[in-house]
């Protein structure tokens, strides 16, 4: 029965996203979304509350499944700071690559800002893997790996700052790159190791103390 009840909640929820990357939240509706996840309007009530609700909630579902990927790299003793955010990358590119859709529902949803109570939600679930990532840097800092005045927090936003411009803007970033990004394969394939050979390069000679050349 849990089973059931989790399959139709991922169900709608995947209905859901698609629906809200296609139409925004304003040219999306609840009716619609229920009629293509072949559920009543009642159990998307009863499972979300509202669109509001709902939307938060498909947010939620991508945000948190990625933190859990996360979270074991980052407890993990037996690894460095820096082996530990390479790691994180690596899972971060990959995840970003083959959810592009939602990835674009996000920018174009914080952009707008029409919604502020609904903005301030995501917002507040969209930090949690950004903190995820600081954490990792902080802790390279403070057992002196990582470079002591090192800008984490530019770095963090460096790093999906990256993923914005070249997901978000796929115009501007195919004639940069002469590559067409709108080519899910050429996404998932090599712009996926350009990606995390760029992010690893750049971030470790900035925060690896043995790669600092400011002394």
């Amino acid at each position: 029965m849990e089973k059931e009840k989790a399959d139709k909640k991922d169900r709608i929820l995947d209905v859901a996203e698609r629906v809200f990357s296609e139409m925004g939240y304003d040219g999306a509706s609840t009716r619609l979304i229920s009629g293509e996840a072949n559920v009543n309007m009642a159990m998307l009530n009863y499972y979300f509350g509202s669109k509001e609700g709902l939307f938060v909630a498909v947010f939620e579902r991508k945000i948190y499944s990625f933190k859990t990927l996360l979270q074991p790299i980052i407890g993990d003793e037996n690894l460095s700071p820096w082996e530990k955010l390479e790691r994180c990358i690596d899972i971060y590119i990959d995840r970003i690559l083959i959810n592009s859709c939602f990835h674009k529902l996000v920018n174009r949803e914080i952009s707008l800002n029409r919604h502020g109570e609904v903005n301030d939600k995501i917002t507040d679930i969209l930090m949690v893997n950004a903190l995820e990532f600081k954490k990792v840097m902080q802790e390279g800092v403070d057992n002196g790996s990582f470079f002591e005045a090192a800008d984490i927090e530019l770095c963090v936003a460096t790093i999906f700052g990256t993923k914005n411009y070249i997901i978000n803007a796929p115009h501007i970033a195919s004639r940069l790159l002469g590559k067409d990004v709108f080519d899910q394969h050429f996404l998932e394939t090599e712009m996926n190791q350009r990606m995390k050979t760029y992010m690893k390069r750049l971030l470790k000679s900035y925060l690896v103390i043995t790669n600092d050349r400011t002394n």
